[in-house]
């Protein structure tokens, strides 16, 4: 069992946003109905589980997704072993949206299937996506990744296994320099994932 985490930054933030993001989520294998039980789990704000859980309609789950009334709501994902995946959506201090995934205590393969499914639905919006971090052992968890990749500003202690930044925020952002790094518009990919030239 591994501890880590995805998150991702986007822009323009919407309800439509959100159905399209949880969507493709579940056509990539990460479902918001429980496998067993079908239930949809909204989490009590800012807490992670075992917290007060709320079971939800898609509808309203899509609908306080779009975070327009609220500024953060935490749910439950599900992989087809029946792991959960904590999500958090929430708007930083600048406005950007970002998207937060635990992969605490998932096998390597949930955890595997987490990450490519998580990877598939924000590369969809990737127009909309400034960033994104993956660390599946989460040594990097205590990092401000939003001033890192939002603003650039921010310094990490620990490598995660990937870092996807844009082009300006790499530019500016002293540990990136000279670091080998990848191209795969609009961001560039740091990390240990990056391949081989």
């Amino acid at each position: 069992m591994k501890d880590g985490f995805f998150h991702s930054y986007h822009l323009g933030w919407s309800r439509l946003d959100a159905e399209s993001l949880l969507g493709d989520l579940g056509a990539a294998g990460l479902r918001l109905d429980h496998p067993a039980t079908g239930r949809i789990t909204l989490v009590s704000p800012g807490s992670e589980p075992p917290a007060t859980q709320a079971r939800v309609t898609w509808e309203q789950l899509v609908t306080v997704a779009g975070l327009q009334r609220l500024d953060e709501i935490s749910f439950l994902l599900w992989v087809r072993s029946g792991a959960e995946v904590y999500a958090r959506i929430r708007r930083t201090r600048g406005g950007v949206v970002a998207l937060e995934f635990g992969l605490h205590g998932l096998s390597r393969d949930d955890q595997e299937l987490a990450v490519r499914a998580i990877r598939e639905a924000i590369g969809r919006a990737s127009v909309l996506c400034i960033g994104f971090v993956v660390d599946r052992e989460g040594a990097s968890e205590a990092t401000d990744w939003d001033g890192v990749i939002v603003n650039g500003t921010t310094l990490f202690d620990s490598w995660p296994d990937t870092l996807a930044v844009r082009h300006e925020v790499a530019a500016m952002q002293p540990q990136l320099s000279g670091v080998a790094s990848f191209e795969q518009s609009p961001w560039m990919l740091f990390g240990s994932e990056v391949p081989s030239r």
